[in-house]
């Protein structure tokens, strides 16, 4: 195989075109790509056949080892295991909100690092100081608000500290943070992260340090995240930003803008890479990944997430492939195709319902009905009975009666969730349903209806826990249990906890086989046995 001609085989394999017999099962093609710089995979495939370089040509910032984040580990604190001794200035950040928040916290820590900042824990030493902020909930943003009091404390000791704000809350508040509260220097909307350094470099010479400008193209696909205080296992890749479903309730198309989707051949690229590095599991993040579809430039080619699905599990048999979150308007049957016939493809879907009742859907503007939704769950576990399936719940949303918070309850026992998210309606301001409905259901009543779906939820989750002990699975190793060093922790293909004893003989890292002898609602436990 010529060189030219290993370079046309591999734009065939990452595109998954018909290619020439003789082509198709050389795994030499795959391996001489693994070999490659990542930047140089990146861009590998349009200079094949003297294609146009312009296309995604700027090189991929390699960084720290990688970093994964729980998603319940709110204010999240960036530490380095290597930090740049090099660097002249350092940085501290926090992050709230939900995984595309943790996530966006790695890019700007990527491009801070190419600035010449190193990142630090210790808040008092840091000449610059973010919070990625969330704006989903009141809880969220009284929590950020808080922090920027602690951090306006710090700046007053330590003239010169920088204080910015990112993310979700920066377009709403921009005006407040600035002008009347005083309290930061930058704010900074989650597309334009790139500019950071330019805005502080313009705040320190006393310029307002703004830009809050939501991009119809940004996607970062570019950029490395840089990978900090990582377990080593599991890793985020975002593959799209923004949303265009304008459920009524959400701010997220206000504040992270209009859905784009990123190249699939860098995703695949950082996927290849996380798993050269030792991580057996990445997670797709999006908004809504059902929507991804990534149009080649050049070539005008569509790739679906069913296709990124299948591009991603073929990186290895051994790299586990999860994603989150899905539109139950959008998951289609290729999606749940893919993710039965390739075994690394985890059995496990994240689908919110938000309410059980046709006409508080119609009213969160969802685009299905109660039946619409019962009718998707039936597919999927008719496709993949073993999968689980969770789901978000918003109860007391606007006029909700106690006639439609049964709908939901009896949603939740329909779908046998095998966990869930649940909520009791939050306003946000400036969405359609603060501008068109009144927030009517009494506070006490919504707390009362949450805690009747908490206890719900918790019954089915034992209950089906119970239904798994007896039962083998395969499970990916994390880390060392909470609760006991002599214990590991990880997942299986259903996003379940299991805990069992360690046996000296494993690391994090490795898939191991769990018998489960005992669960709870929440984690399995068992003991380890031969495959």
């Amino acid at each position: 195989m010529h060189e030219n001609d290993w370079e046309v085989a591999l734009l065939a394999w990452v595109r998954r075109l018909p290619v020439a017999p003789a082509y198709a099962p050389n795994l030499d093609v795959k391996q001489k790509w693994l070999k490659l710089p990542i930047c140089q995979r990146l861009t590998l495939p349009l200079r094949a056949k003297g294609a146009n370089t312009m296309y995604n040509d700027n090189p991929t910032i390699e960084r720290l080892a990688p970093k994964v984040v729980d998603e319940s580990a709110q204010g999240k604190v960036y530490e380095a295991f290597d930090t740049q001794s090099d660097a002249s200035k350092r940085f501290y950040i926090e992050s709230y909100g939900c995984q595309m928040n943790f996530s966006d916290s790695e890019i700007v820590a990527s491009i801070l690092g190419e600035a010449g900042y190193g990142p630090t824990r210790d808040l008092e030493a840091a000449d610059l100081i973010l919070i990625n902020t969330c704006s989903i909930r009141e809880k969220a943003e009284d929590t950020v608000r808080k922090r920027l009091r602690v951090f306006d404390k710090v700046k007053r000791r330590r003239p010169g500290t920088m204080v910015g704000v990112l993310g979700c809350m920066a377009e709403r508040l921009k005006a407040k943070f600035l002008e009347e509260e005083k309290l930061v220097d930058l704010v900074v909307g989650p597309d334009a992260y790139r500019d950071l350094p330019k805005l502080v470099a313009g705040a320190e010479e006393g310029d307002r340090g703004v830009n809050v400008f939501l991009s119809r193209e940004e996607t970062y696909a570019d950029i490395n995240p840089l990978r900090l205080q990582s377990n080593g296992v599991t890793a985020f890749i975002s593959i799209m930003r923004g949303c265009d479903n304008m459920c009524s309730f959400c701010v997220v198309p206000y504040t992270r803008g209009r859905e784009r989707s990123r190249s699939a051949f860098s995703i695949v690229a950082e996927a290849t890479d996380l798993f050269d590095r030792g991580f057996r599991e990445v997670t797709l993040l999006g908004q809504n990944v059902d929507s991804y579809k990534w149009a080649h430039p050049e070539t005008g080619q569509v790739v679906t997430f069913a296709e990124l699905l299948t591009l991603t599990a073929a990186v290895d048999p051994d790299l586990r492939v999860r994603f989150s979150t899905s539109h139950p308007k959008d998951i289609t049957d290729d999606v749940l195709y893919a993710m039965r016939d390739h075994q690394n493809v985890c059995k496990y879907i994240h689908l919110p319902v938000q309410s059980g009742n046709s006409r508080i859907l119609d009213l969160m503007n969802r685009t299905y009905d109660r039946a619409w939704y019962q009718q998707k769950i039936n597919r999927i576990y008719e496709i993949m009975p073993d999968c689980a399936i969770s789901s978000d719940v918003i109860t007391g949303f606007c006029t909700e009666t106690e006639e439609e918070h049964r709908d939901t309850l009896t949603m939740i026992d329909y779908a046998r969730y095998s966990m869930s998210y649940m909520f009791y309606y939050s306003e946000r301001p400036g969405t359609p349903a603060a501008r068109k409905f009144e927030d009517d259901v009494p506070l006490a009543v919504k707390k009362r209806r949450l805690q009747e779906i908490i206890n719900l939820q918790t019954g089915i989750s034992h209950e089906l826990n119970q239904q798994d002990i007896g039962k083998t699975f395969r499970v990916l190793i994390e880390g060392e249990s909470k609760r006991s060093d002599e214990d590991w922790k990880g997942r299986n293909s259903q996003n379940k906890m299991v805990i069992f004893a360690k046996d000296g003989t494993h690391r994090p890292g490795d898939y191991v086989h769990v018998r489960v002898t005992a669960a709870s609602s929440a984690t399995l436990l068992g003991h380890h046995v031969q495959s």
